[in-house]
C-alpha cells in the first residue's frame, strides 16, 4: 500500500529541496510542484482562473506519480497549500477544491520550520508573513487531525529530522 508523505508550508523553508533529498534517501519518487512550473509559463501576474488551472495540474501531476509509485511517495506541495493560497489571496474556495480536499488525506505531513533564511524569487510574495503562514499550516493540520513534525535546522540535520520521521511512519502500523 502507498504511504504518502507530504510537505507542506509556507514559502521559502526548503520543501522542494527536502522533498528531492528524501525521495533520494528512500531511492523513490516525489511530485514536484506543479504551481511553479506553470507559473514560469505563463509570464505574467497570475489570476482566480490560472489558480484553478494549477489545482487541477497539481492533481494531475499526483495521479500520475501516485500510479508509477509502490510504496513511499513524497509531494512537495499539496491541496492544502493551494487552499491557503487561494484563500488569502480570493477568499473562499472554489468548488473544484473544496471537492478536492474531501477526500485530501497524507499518512504524514512534514511541515519545514521558518529557520532557513528567506530566499528571493520572483514566485515568492510574502517575506515578512512567514510566522503568520507557518501559524496557519499548523493550525490547519491540526484542524485536520493530520500526523505531522515540524522539521527545523539547516542541512543535513534538517534532512535527517525528516528521515527520522518518515523512519518512525514506517515502523508505524
Amino acid at each position: 500500500m502507498l504511504k504518502k508523505v507530504i510537505i507542506t508550508g509556507p514559502e521559502s523553508t526548503g520543501k522542494s529541496t527536502l522533498a528531492s533529498n528524501l525521495a533520494a534517501s528512500f531511492h523513490t519518487n516525489w511530485v514536484p510542484e506543479y504551481a511553479r512550473e506553470y507559473l514560469d509559463r505563463i509570464k505574467r501576474p497570475y489570476d482566480k482562473n490560472d489558480l484553478l488551472n494549477i489545482i487541477e495540474g497539481q492533481l494531475l501531476r499526483e495521479r500520475t506519480m501516485e500510479e508509477k509509485t509502490e510504496n513511499l511517495l513524497f509531494y512537495d506541495t499539496s491541496l492544502l497549500v493551494l487552499k491557503i493560497w487561494y484563500e488569502h489571496k480570493y477568499g473562499g474556495l472554489p468548488s473544484l477544491l473544496k471537492k478536492s480536499l474531501k477526500n485530501f488525506s497524507a499518512d504524514l505531513f512534514l511541515l519545514p520550520d521558518i529557520d532557513l533564511p528567506w530566499k528571493f524569487d520572483p514566485q515568492r510574495e510574502h517575506p515578512h508573513q512567514r510566522k503568520h503562514f507557518f501559524d496557519i499550516y499548523k493550525r490547519e493540520l491540526e484542524n485536520m487531525g493530520a500526523r505531522y513534525v515540524i522539521i527545523s535546522g539547516t542541512g543535513a540535520a534538517r534532512l535527517s529530522k525528516a528521515v527520522e520521521a518518515v523512519n518512525r511512519l514506517l515502523k508505524s502500523p
